[in-house]
């Protein structure tokens, strides 16, 4: 149990929004909340959650309302009506949106004498209140520390700086991650189990593959910030030709080739850039000047 009890209202109880009261309810945090279709707030009545009956009230029960609702286009339906009642009080803001939507939110709160904190939640609602669930803010660093044992009951809060907008930032990037790495592993899947071997067989493998990839990326980042890309592991060149054999793998099998024809195609454009016999990290210049290399 958190040392910090503190009140908090949560406004929206979609499946994301629910979870995160029922976290906090499970914490012994004084839990209000608001919801525009009120019959969703009944199982966390149940168990001991107060039910505001308008957004004004919710956002006077608590020094601290999460808001967790569809869009930034919901959020202002809901709040901008109610801004007045904001003043003096925090708004931690988990909508999902893009980095600009985010810093327009904080400089709205701010036109309301309202500290604004943005976040972004690194999962799906059964991990919410996991340790090892990310949780990422931005905005004020006072506000977030205030109120760090709260945030913490819901997740690993992690904080990325005074920039309202980096926790947007850095879900997108994040998310992109996420996509590209099922996608190539399902792509995987598809070509071995094209000779009949589970994906509960190749997954493991994978997985251990990951690790090591892991260390790829470690490797690679200093060389990103520096600008300066030793071939000394394996360069663009050798990557060249080590993804015909996949290219070549899949096409045999019927498998779609879209995604590696796409990093072939990158790959390609940096060496013709002149990263041939740079390590891979270099076709991050072709991603950040898409003309380079056309």
């Amino acid at each position: 149990m958190h040392s910090d009890h503190s009140s908090v209202t949560v406004m929206g109880l979609g499946s994301m929004g629910s979870a995160l009261a029922a976290v906090l309810l499970e914490q012994g945090h004084e839990t209000t909340v608001w919801n525009r279709s009120a019959h969703k707030a009944q199982p966390l009545v149940d168990r001991g959650a107060r039910l505001a009956t308008t957004p004004e009230e919710a956002i006077a029960a608590s020094p601290v309302t999460i808001a967790c609702v569809l869009d930034y286009e919901a959020l202002h339906t809901v709040l901008d009506p109610v801004a007045g009642s904001l003043a003096g009080k925090v708004l931690v803001n988990l909508t999902s949106g893009s980095p600009e939507q985010a810093d327009e939110a904080a400089a709205w709160a701010r036109s309301y004498a309202a500290d604004y904190l943005d976040g972004a939640i690194l999962t799906t609602p059964p991990g919410v209140g996991s340790p090892e669930t990310m949780f990422l803010y931005s905005g004020s660093h006072t506000v977030f520390e205030a109120h760090r044992p709260t945030l913490g009951a819901l997740g690993d809060p992690l904080y990325l700086g005074t920039d309202p907008g980096l926790a947007s930032l850095y879900d997108a990037a994040l998310l992109g991650l996420m996509w590209s790495t099922m996608t190539g592993w399902l792509h995987g899947t598809a070509l071995v189990g094209a000779e009949k071997i589970p994906a509960t067989a190749f997954t493991p493998v994978a997985i251990r593959w990951l690790t090591t990839v892991t260390g790829f990326l470690t490797t690679y980042a200093p060389q990103v910030d520096a600008g300066r890309y030793p071939g000394d592991d394996a360069t663009v060149d050798v990557q060249i030709a080590a993804i015909d054999h996949l290219i070549h793998a899949a096409a045999a099998r019927g498998i779609d080739n879209a995604l590696p024809e796409l990093l072939k195609s990158a790959m390609e454009r940096a060496k013709a850039a002149g990263h041939g016999s740079d390590s891979y990290a270099s076709v991050i210049e072709v991603l950040r000047n898409p003309a380079d290399g056309a």
